[in-house]
């Protein structure tokens, strides 16, 4: 059987792209692991942050709301951006790039929003958008809507190689040879690797590992406590169920696409910058996990065909946003792969920047 198109990586990016295509195409997902979403989308801390990511993500991110509200997986958090006076600049600034876009910001006194912030963190903008994102349930929730429009999962399936010949893929992987029309790179770490075995170009694809830790603090973070996340970058952290604390460093550190694992300079990182902003006591570290975001050159998503080679797809470097820009993502995916018309969403989005075309001039 020749797929209509065959969508390597059944993460968060390939099941919304199955899932958006539905019925319109015989779509078969080849995923690496035994389970899909092992990698990245299982490791997330997502959030649905309509500033995460910069103004050239923030279209994607907007577009995607009604539709994870839709799908019951979004619960209201809001985030608390917070600086010190040597961060005012950058607080300016980061104003300044979301003037005009619709996303609601407000200058706030920190301190009334987090008890025990210590002085000196004196700038406060406030995004009440912000909300948290089930991502388990989203992933499968694609997953299902795929598999009930007719698409074939087949899992323990890394691809080895691919060969396009006649207009056809022929695809060699662990679980045995496929054959599709079209072939979608949605890989995540594995993008560039993936382009390579099919004979394509790669773009620039890097992964960097994130860290995570789940504390146990005291005092408990108030169940109503925003994600708070220092402008300049350096950690965020946001309650969660138990009383419980998620702490990040906010760390990239470049990486090979591997079964990333948090190491204890990270760890100790993330609780140096936690204790310098506020006065809770940190009485445990119960869990600590790492997680790989992907990023092109630019920093902006990867979504068409590729310009050296008819047939293949590009749907990768969604960096650590690719959770909340799902929705938005796969209905341009599904439009571009398909030949279609854009849904309603994203038909006033400039899908050109997003185009693996702009990365033709580059040196490899």
């Amino acid at each position: 059987m020749t797929y209509d198109i065959a969508i390597v990586g059944a993460g968060i990016a390939g099941a919304s792209l199955a899932a958006a295509v539905g019925d319109g195409a015989r779509v078969l997902l080849l995923e690496a692991e035994s389970h899909p979403g092992y990698h990245a989308t299982g490791r997330s801390a997502a959030f649905w942050s309509e500033t995460y990511g910069g103004p050239g993500v923030q279209p994607l991110t907007s577009a995607s709301e009604r539709a994870l509200r839709e799908a019951g997986v979004l619960d209201p958090l809001g985030e608390l951006h917070i600086g010190r006076a040597d961060d005012a600049a950058a607080a300016d600034a980061f104003l300044a790039a979301f003037a005009g876009s619709g996303v609601r910001l407000d200058r706030v006194d920190p301190a009334a929003m987090v008890p025990g912030l210590l002085p000196g963190w004196t700038i406060g903008i406030h995004e009440p958008s912000c909300a948290y994102i089930d991502v388990g349930a989203l992933h499968a929730r694609y997953l299902a809507t795929a598999r009930s429009a007719g698409a074939t999962l087949v899992v323990d399936a890394a691809m080895r190689s691919a060969v396009r010949r006649g207009g056809s893929w022929r695809i060699e992987t662990a679980a045995g040879p496929f054959a599709a029309d079209v072939l979608v790179n949605a890989a995540g770490a594995w993008a560039d690797e993936v382009a390579v075995r099919a004979g394509v170009a790669p773009i620039g694809i890097r992964p960097f590992r994130r860290t995570v830790v789940q504390l146990r603090s005291d005092p408990a973070p108030p169940a109503r406590l925003p994600l708070v996340a220092d402008i300049a970058g350096s950690f965020y952290f946001k309650p969660e169920a138990g009383g419980r604390l998620w702490l990040s460093p906010s760390d990239e550190t470049p990486s090979d696409p591997c079964d990333a694992a948090a190491e204890e300079l990270d760890v100790a990182i993330a609780i140096d910058r936690f204790e310098g902003a506020v006065d809770w006591r940190v009485d445990a570290v119960e869990r600590r996990w790492a997680g790989l975001r992907s990023f092109a050159p630019d920093r902006l998503p990867v979504y068409g065909v590729a310009p050296d080679m008819p047939g293949f797809f590009w749907f990768a470097g969604q960096g650590g946003f690719g959770i909340q820009t799902s929705p938005a993502a796969a209905m341009i995916g599904a439009a571009l792969v398909q030949g279609g018309t854009p849904a309603d969403e994203v038909s006033g989005i400039d899908v050109a920047r997003y185009a693996p075309a702009r990365f033709a001039s580059m040196p490899r």
